[in-house]
């Protein structure tokens, strides 16, 4: 009689991801929480006081060439799922406050260039009142405060940190193409419901770019791999 198998081990970098995501679980949602909910009280209050008048940004040919994509639309509100996952990668609390200042830093940047410089984007006559969700994102996330956009910004921040920190759990290529991926989906998706024009996006990936790379120079990473 054969005696059954046992079941296989996980791989390291599946053990290690999921004690990530487990470690200081609560403090990390609630942290998370917290932060998106003082980020809109700062971006309405600079939305409804700009120091200037409003400037329309211009549309390129890239923009024309785009068409309206309302399917988009689950692709831009995915934002605030991927903003959370490189928080909730990382081990210790200071590794989190530093991640969240340096985010916080990003942000603030944002909402001065707004403050000094509002923009928005052209109206472009699309009648939203027969595709779902849209009122919602109207009221969330007006289509003011253009350029940089944040929404792009924060996810090339996100973007670079969740690539970083899946390079050091050693996972499969495949996790990283798949990151990738999901940000260039945000970032299309700005374009694709017309929240933002070509121009924002590009200021607000150079943003992220910045703020990531300023962030991670010099970071200690901490490791959950027992020691070799």
């Amino acid at each position: 009689m054969k005696l059954p198998l046992p079941p296989p081990l996980p791989s390291p970098w599946r053990a290690e991801l999921a004690l990530r995501f487990r470690h200081h679980l609560v403090l990390k949602v609630l942290g998370v929480s917290a932060f998106m909910g003082v980020f809109f009280v700062g971006y309405f209050q600079t939305l409804r006081n700009p120091a200037f008048p409003v400037f329309q940004m211009p549309i390129t040919s890239l923009d024309r060439l785009i068409p309206f994509q309302p399917e988009a639309l689950a692709a831009y509100l995915s934002l605030w799922l991927y903003v959370a996952i490189a928080p909730g990668m990382m081990l210790t609390v200071r590794e989190v406050l530093i991640y969240a200042l340096w985010a916080a830093a990003l942000c603030v940047a944002g909402l001065t260039s707004f403050y000094f410089w509002p923009t928005a984007v052209p109206a472009l006559g699309i009648d939203l009142s027969g595709h779902a969700g849209f009122a919602m994102l109207q009221g969330v996330d007006a289509a003011g405060n253009a350029c940089p956009s944040l929404h792009v910004a924060t996810a090339m921040f996100s973007a670079i940190w969740i690539d970083r920190l899946l390079h050091h759990m050693r996972t499969p290529t495949a996790l990283r193409v798949f990151n990738g991926l999901w940000f260039a989906a945000i970032a299309y998706s700005t374009l694709a419901i017309k929240q933002h024009v070509v121009l924002d996006v590009l200021a607000g990936a150079l943003l992220g770019v910045a703020f990531a790379t300023l962030s991670l120079r010099g970071w200690t990473w901490v490791d959950a791999r027992p020691s070799r």
